[in-house]
């Protein structure tokens, strides 16, 4: 595979729906992309770009999805949500596609829960994989794919560029979506949870993002948290603003490297 220009899509829960309007951006803009590397709802939002579905249709999608339709309680020491409405959003926004449709190669980033590892796939069941990456440690029940137990890929990866690095790709556009970390009192294990995946992932991204030749970072209010999926618009239209204000210099260094 002859990858020139890679694509990183970061975690973020409903933060990562920016991605979305980022990626509506770079189409306008003729950005030729020939490898997408996803985590977490990076992976699902890559996943339908990669196979060159309308961008339009996860917008709609996403604008009618609230968390408590994502939201379906169990009885488990593993989990408080068992993912199977998480996994038939999946398959519906990607039209029960798998890797073998794809018009761009994907990578998808999991995290192995039971040895801390990373591991990428390019290749299996996409719903199910893209389900383990989305999976938040804590709240979803992880997932078993290939032997492995696996959970959100941004536990490990939050801004996979690494990932696209050793996949080949000679330039990589990192869209980072950040995290809040809330100040206040944490009074129930819900908000234990989600704070300390937003302590780790800001620490994560402040690192992984410079391994990109550009980040395009998303700012949005510290009061848009990964469960805030009823300010979709929003969300979305902050990520085509990062995208259209990072646009001239991302052009430029990519005329440079003799990319467009």
């Amino acid at each position: 595979m002859d990858t020139k220009t890679a694509l990183v899509l970061g975690s973020g829960s409903a933060r990562g729906l920016a991605h979305i309007g980022a990626l509506k951006v770079l189409k306008r803009n003729k950005i030729p992309i020939d490898l997408v590397v996803g985590t977490s709802i990076g992976s699902l939002i890559g996943a339908v770009y990669a196979l060159g579905m309308p961008l339009g249709r996860i917008e709609e999608k996403a604008l009618a999805t609230s968390w408590w339709q994502l939201a379906d309680f169990v009885m488990s020491k593993m989990g408080f949500l068992e993912g199977l409405n998480l996994q038939k959003m999946i398959k519906e926004s990607i039209e029960e596609k798998g890797f073998s449709d794809l018009k761009t190669p994907l990578a998808v980033v999991a995290t192995d829960i039971e040895n801390g590892e990373e591991v990428v796939y390019t290749s299996g069941d996409l719903a199910r994989v893209i389900r383990a990456s989305c999976s938040i440690p804590g709240i979803f029940i992880p997932v078993r794919v290939d032997g492995r137990l696996l959970v959100d890929g941004g536990l490990k990866s939050s801004v996979p560029s690494a990932v696209a690095r050793r996949m080949g790709a000679k330039f990589i556009i990192a869209i980072d979506v950040g995290f809040c970390v809330q100040k206040g009192r944490v009074s129930n294990i819900f908000q234990v949870v989600f704070q300390s995946i937003q302590i780790i992932g800001n620490e994560l991204n402040r690192f992984q993002s410079k391994e990109a030749d550009y980040a395009v970072r998303v700012h949005m209010s510290e009061e848009i948290d990964q469960m805030a999926f009823d300010r979709a618009g929003e969300i979305i239209k902050a990520g085509e603003t990062a995208c259209e204000e990072a646009m001239p210099a991302l052009l430029t260094q990519l005329k440079a490297a003799g990319l467009l």
